[in-house]
């Protein structure tokens, strides 16, 4: 490892600084997509955080960083290294049975590698609705349920009424929930409507690792056994039950409210892990701002550079380049940070390329709980992950826009872009969660993220589809999708517009009366 981190130093170095004149869309969209195919190649082997083809993209990036002129703004260089466990199940020596049972794993249950772990656990199952605890707006699908040495069984989805962002809160939340109320587990169920990929993917996947902070003063994750049940096989829980799992999907796919019962069955397994220590960094680089009074403070704009990696193959293909999720987003962050270098934002930018996103978000909530520059002086966060230009870019959806300033603000850019702001078209995806502006709100900071936007039932959502059933977290995210990279400019330039608004603003970005965000802070 520490000969990749010489590597990237060796290469900014010696890297020449870019000129400053503007460049024409075309040629940065070009540029854009070189910097994609770069990063997606095979050379890269999938970027998997701890892996050498992730110390080849870190250095990479970082000798962009350089050559654009901005500061390295790492612990050391342009790099922050973190330690982690890595830790993968061994589906071989683990064994799982459903009331005396076995239960083939992976084909039926994945076992979560991002928890510690139990050797053996026994525990009936307790069916708890949508498993979402939000009394400040009065659900609450754990009310009156004992979780005392259970394992608690859910679906997806929630109540329409409840903002989508609250409802991924809550998921994020929950199995830590859980297990403070005395469950040994969870068991999650994605109903056959609202299911994103074939399941074929997540058992293809079940063989990639999770990883723990090696430092067990800031890991949050507690013991437990969290496992993803096929719903193929999902009427075996319901077995003897009040209700089927069809009845339950039924409602689940329609946002009826669910009650709470429990399962005849129970679940009981033997656990085997293999674990290694790695170590892997983010990639952290400084526009400095220009006014005395603003520039400690801190705008951070972020993109994922890890991916998943080398897996199981696909048609003969292993290599899970990973062009849309993320090395798109990361070349997006390249290209605007050559444009905003052209101006002087008042306060100070940063642009934070976090590892093991695809672990758990470890790299961004590594940096939000222990950034590189004072944690109070960070005010906002703008993410980048898999935005998707597979048409043409008539509207932003901004994942947290109604939560916070941030969204007025990027309502503003967008009338002056003609880019109305789009809601989250799948607001029970969790979409708000699952990546890095996530670390960023768990303290407190407003942040959003961005997808080229388009409405549930229409052309642009079944393409949005097809490449999650067929390309997503698959070999073939690579870069034979078809794009709209000129598009795909465009989104840079509202993001870029968007920093400089928030940058230049006299007061700080705020949570909104009433988010449940801003208590953290």
């Amino acid at each position: 490892m520490r000969s990749a981190w010489l590597l990237a130093f060796a290469l900014t170095a010696c890297a020449p600084t870019v000129s400053t004149a503007p460049i024409a869309p075309a040629d940065r969209a070009a540029r854009w997509q070189a910097h994609v195919e770069t990063l997606a190649s095979d050379a890269m082997e999938g970027r998997a955080a701890g892996t050498p083809g992730h110390e080849r993209a870190a250095a990479y990036v970082a000798n962009e960083m350089r050559r654009l002129g901005l500061q390295s703004a790492g612990t050391n260089g342009y790099l922050q290294p973190i330690a982690f466990t890595e830790q993968r199940t061994d589906y071989a020596a683990s064994s799982l049975s459903l009331s005396g049972t076995p239960v083939a794993a992976p084909a039926t249950a994945v076992i979560s590698p991002r928890y510690q772990l139990p050797a053996t656990f026994d525990a009936p199952l307790v069916f708890v609705g949508y498993g979402l605890h939000m009394p400040s707006v009065g659900h609450d699908d754990f009310a009156g349920v004992d979780l005392r040495g259970k394992i608690a069984v859910f679906v997806s989805g929630g109540p329409a009424e409840v903002a989508g962002t609250l409802k991924a809160h809550a998921r994020a939340q929950r199995n830590t929930w859980l297990a403070e109320r005395g469950a040994v587990g969870a068991i999650s169920l994605t109903t056959p409507g609202q299911t994103e990929s074939p399941w074929e993917s997540t058992v293809r996947n079940s063989t990639q690792p999770g990883m723990l902070f090696a430092d067990a003063g800031i890991r949050d994750e507690p013991p437990f056994v969290s496992l993803s049940w096929n719903a193929a096989e999902a009427e075996r829980l319901f077995a003897g039950a009040p209700r089927t799992f069809a009845q339950v999907a039924a409602d689940a796919d329609a946002s009826r409210p669910l009650r709470s019962f429990p399962l005849a069955t129970r679940l009981s397994g033997r656990l085997a892990v293999t674990s290694r220590a790695v170590a892997s960094p983010n990639v952290v680089a400084k526009l400095p701002g220009s006014d005395p009074a603003l520039a400690d403070e801190h705008i951070v704009l972020t993109a994922h550079l890890d991916g998943l990696g080398i897996g199981r193959p696909v048609n003969g293909d292993s290599i899970y380049n990973g062009a849309l999720d993320n090395a798109a987003g990361v070349a997006a962050l390249i290209d605007i940070a050559a444009e905003l270098r052209r101006q002087r934002p008042k306060r100070s930018i940063l642009f934070v390329f976090v590892t093991a996103e695809e672990r758990g978000l470890l790299g961004s909530r590594y940096f939000a709980r222990q950034p590189t520059v004072p944690r109070e002086s960070i005010v906002a966060n703008l993410n980048y992950d898999m935005a998707l230009p597979l048409f043409p870019l008539r509207s932003v959806t901004v994942l947290g826009a109604e939560e916070s300033s941030i969204g007025d603000a990027a309502r503003a850019v967008g009338e002056t872009m003609g880019l109305p702001l789009a809601p989250d078209p799948f607001p029970n995806r969790n979409s708000f969660i699952r990546s890095d502006q996530y670390g960023f709100i768990e303290q407190g900071i407003p942040a959003v993220a961005f997808k080229f936007g388009f409405a549930a039932n229409t052309p642009e959502a079944e393409l949005e589809r097809a490449f999650r059933a067929s390309r997503y977290h698959a070999p073939s995210d690579d870069m034979t999708t078809p794009i709209f990279r000129d598009d795909e400019i465009r989104l840079h330039d509202f993001i870029a517009a968007l920093a400089m608004r928030l940058a230049n603003a006299p007061e700080r970005p705020r949570w909104n009366a009433g988010s449940p965000f801003g208590a953290a802070r």
